[in-house]
């Protein structure tokens, strides 16, 4: 490479800190370039003002969202790749992802704009992280408009008092599921990480790393999940084997109980939020684990369910099959 990939990022952000991640891993070549510093100045805004931004060398555009821009990484990169060979494996592991990163991250914000502690840990880094040598007062009223900007956006990601239940149980379900299966697996994929690895890690990178309530229900339920957390932040001298995935005739039962959790809150979310926008209703209405769920309709994730759903019809016939029977109990073979 005549030049490294530049990522404009935050460590607040889980999909910074998963695409980083996947490039730490990956040993691409990579710069990390803080948002809001002054080395992100004067580089090309994406029409969508998210992060992480990603810029391939010899090219200006800004690329965002980390899902696709992991699958461009495995088109122009070889080796150490994280999406799995097998076609079965690699959808288990794509499914487990999209969950990551469309329920979880329900949990991680909700956990960091509900409560009071949370609240005021994050106004008082998340500013300072942009600028360390702003002045106290700047980063004062940063933090506390911030704070207040994010509290108000709680229902967006569907986190209000109705919700917050599901939230929390869900989270407490997910801590156990992965601590039970990280005591047999190195990674969630198997003796390497997948896509989904990253996906959880970005997540947790806040939940377990530096929300103050979720970070000390994670130590005194779940502590492996956050040793594991910080190993995967860089896994570049971990050397991986072609037959170190999962396999898709030994697929453990840990693993399905990762997937039936998936099932459980996320396949019902999706439905009824599809619905909700098929109908143009302004409100989703579901039960989810056998509680009351209701929140906003979100378009992204209604093209997450298409994506999912295509995902599956483009699998070879016999491939599909097997999907269907890994899938068979959990709960998300309701998506298709």
């Amino acid at each position: 490479m005549s030049e490294p990939l530049r990522i404009v990022g935050a460590h607040g952000s889980p999909y910074s800190r998963k695409l980083r991640a996947v490039l730490r891993y990956r040993r691409i070549p990579h710069v990390w370039i803080q948002q809001g510093s002054p080395e992100s100045r004067g580089l090309a805004r994406p029409k969508v003002a998210l992060i992480p931004q990603l810029f391939f060398p010899g090219e200006d555009e800004a690329r965002i969202d980390s899902t696709p821009l992991i699958r461009e990484l495995e088109a122009r990169h070889a080796g150490r790749a994280v999406v799995p060979g097998d076609p079965v494996v690699a959808f288990l592991d794509a499914l487990l992802e999209d969950y990551a990163d469309e329920w979880l991250t329900k949990a991680m914000f909700h956990y960091r704009w509900a409560f009071p502690p949370d609240i005021a840990r994050a106004a008082a880094i998340l500013p300072r992280w942009f600028r360390t040598d702003q002045p106290e007062s700047g980063a004062v009223a940063a933090g506390e408009q911030f704070a207040k900007r994010q509290v108000d956006r709680l229902g967006v990601v569907g986190s209000n008092e109705t919700t917050a239940p599901v939230i929390e149980e869900s989270f407490r379900r997910l801590l156990g599921a992965l601590d039970a299966h990280l005591t047999t697996s190195r990674f969630v994929m198997g003796g390497r990480p997948g896509a989904s690895d990253f996906g959880l890690f970005g997540q947790l990178t806040q939940l377990v790393g530096f929300d103050p309530t979720p970070a000390a229900l994670a130590l005194e339920t779940a502590p492996r999940v956050v040793a594991w957390t910080d190993v995967v932040d860089d896994l570049s001298g971990v050397e991986p084997r072609d037959d170190d995935w999962l396999r898709r005739d030994a697929i453990p039962e840990s693993l399905g109980a990762l997937l039936a959790e998936v099932g459980r809150v996320y396949a019902p979310f999706l439905l009824a939020n599809a619905d909700a926008l098929a109908r143009g209703a302004e409100r989703v209405e579901c039960t989810i684990a056998g509680r009351p769920w209701v929140q906003r309709p979100f378009p992204y994730q209604g093209k997450c369910l298409a994506a999912l759903r295509e995902a599956r019809e483009s699998l070879a016939p016999a491939d599909r099959v097997a999907v269907d029977a890994q899938l068979a109990g959990t709960g998300c073979e309701a998506l298709f």
